[in-house]
């Protein structure tokens, strides 16, 4: 019966990026009652997600960004031999199970997987459009929740914002008392975990000895810079891998 499992000998070379995205989450956003537009421990939950699978889902992302309910992973090597329906599956029910514990949540939770072709040079230029989403996925969800509790519905307030150019609804905001630009950096440029070596002293008793050893530590970073910028393009290189 193998031959019917027609995509089991789908394989991708790396380099290559798994993009999450959560299923039906505005359901679990309400049922929470999460704060809008953004919610710190939801945000929490997926930075903590996203960490998890660089450190220790064994998958071996050497990157993962991070903003509303996606998350994108980097692979420089290619687990289970590049199977594609294993590394999506994988990663998307570790993810969701993740997910489910840092948020002690009783209903299921899902992702759904994709996995994007692209070298170091491609991972840049897709890591700076998602950022470029997480921003205008920041000023529209600022907007709209103005203009809810001013008394419009959430179908009356995407209606009135359709169209909207970025500064128009930048203005729209500031003479509602909130700069946008001055956000919380997360809130507006997302959340990356990687990893990165330090060097560490010890003392070593048998040769009485002080000794230094290289060690690995994850780190979650929410002060970042615009991939799309060439300081941030240098910088998103060196944390790739």
């Amino acid at each position: 019966m193998q031959e019917r499992e027609i995509f089991r000998n789908l394989s991708i070379f790396p380099p290559f990026i798994v993009r999450l995205d959560g299923r039906a989450f505005h359901r679990l956003t309400r049922d929470m009652g999460f704060e809008k537009p953004y919610d710190l421990r939801f945000s929490d939950a997926m930075a903590a997600v996203s960490e998890q699978l660089v450190s220790s889902s064994g998958l071996q992302p050497s990157f993962a960004y991070t903003f509303s309910d996606e998350i994108s992973l980097f692979f420089p090597l290619a687990p289970f031999n590049g199977r594609v329906e294993k590394i999506d599956s994988v990663c998307a029910s570790f993810a969701a199970s993740a997910l489910t514990i840092a948020l002690h949540v009783t209903e299921p939770l899902a992702f759904d997987s994709r996995v994007i072709v692209a070298d170091a040079s491609a991972a840049v230029a897709y890591m700076a459009m998602r950022q470029r989403e997480a921003w205008r996925n920041h000023i529209n969800g600022y907007c709209q929740q103005a203009l809810i509790a001013e008394g419009m519905t959430g179908t009356q307030a995407a209606r009135a914002l359709r169209g909207m150019k970025g500064p128009a609804m930048h203005e729209m905001m500031f003479e509602r008392g909130i700069n946008l630009s001055k956000t919380p950096a997360w809130e507006r440029r997302g959340i990356a975990c990687y990893q990165t070596e330090f060097v560490k002293e010890g003392y070593n008793p048998k040769t009485s000895e002080h000794v230094t050893a290289i060690r690995r530590v994850t780190v979650r970073d929410d002060d970042l810079p615009l991939f799309s910028e060439p300081d941030g393009e240098v910088w998103l290189r060196s944390h790739l891998g």
